[in-house]
């Protein structure tokens, strides 16, 4: 199976559009998963806006690194759920696109994103214009086959010299090839910002985890992301140093400072706020 269009891509349909404006749409989570990650969630609503952004300027320019000013986790998304996605256009022409959007299961809000901004970048760098013509017209009539994502294997990080309960660090070596890279980009592949963050994150609730006392069953779960800034594209085969610094901690929340460097370079930064669940 062709993984473009398939491997890193989260909208099987768009169900209503007021072109330029505000869409709704639907993704299908398939239920032969292990998990399906909150940032996962985020990319389709992401995916959706990047839909009605490049429609809106006849597919001249993409968006690319969309971030949102702010990231609420409402719930985790099971495999076989059916996502309900809905965004509304702030702002959008040649230079850049602005947004906010929501997903939902049966109803139930499970992400919330606020104020996104992204660049608009020339579409022909990544992608075949033609292409994605041709796959908007199809996700707005009787929309794409199901079940065609396989998943994404979770980039293993190699644990650095960290402070217990203070700081960790972590090695996340970007794989040289991937499916998902014939999806994100065809002609320009480029290591998703949403699988950088979903690593960070996974690093920031190991720490949260030795850091915030409780006597109860509890585990530390992403309440809030804020401040997240993308400062470079990360490619293929490159290896990141991932950081996460403890800002603040009580019995039921924590609050984690998070940054990724290359050769010492700063690529991205974000803070996260985590909370206390019952298992």
């Amino acid at each position: 199976m062709d993984d473009h269009f398939a491997a890193f891509s989260f909208v099987d349909r768009i169900t209503a559009l007021e072109p330029g404006v505000r869409a709704r749409g639907t993704f299908t989570v398939p239920g032969g998963l292990g998990t399906f990650a909150a940032c996962l969630v985020a990319e389709a609503v992401g995916q959706l806006a990047a839909w009605v952004a490049m429609d809106k300027i006849d597919f001249r320019g993409r968006p690319v690194a969309a971030l949102a000013t702010e990231t609420v986790f409402h719930g985790d998304v099971a495999p076989g759920s059916r996502l309900e996605l809905a965004v509304e256009i702030e702002t959008c022409d040649d230079e850049a696109v602005a947004y906010g959007g929501a997903a939902y299961v049966d109803g139930v809000q499970m992400i919330e994103l606020k104020h996104c901004l992204g660049p608009m970048l020339p579409v022909q760098e990544f992608d075949a214009p033609e292409a994605l013509r041709e796959r908007f017209s199809l996700l707005c009539a009787e929309g794409a086959p199901g079940g065609r994502f396989r998943g994404v294997a979770t980039p293993l990080l190699d644990a650095l010299e960290g402070e217990p309960g203070r700081s960790a660090r972590a090695m996340l070596r970007v794989p040289s090839a991937a499916p998902f890279f014939a999806d994100h980009f065809p002609r320009r592949p480029v290591f998703p910002a949403t699988l950088l963050l979903d690593s960070q994150i996974r690093l920031a609730l190991e720490l949260a985890r030795a850091a915030i006392g409780s006597p109860r069953q509890a585990v530390p779960v992403p309440q809030r992301m804020t401040n997240v800034k993308m400062r470079s594209f990360i490619a293929p085969g490159q290896s990141v140093v991932l950081g996460a610094e403890l800002a603040a901690a009580n019995d039921i929340s924590g609050a984690v400072r998070l940054f990724a460097t290359i050769d010492e370079r700063t690529v991205s930064t974000a803070r996260l706020n985590v909370a206390l669940r019952e298992k």
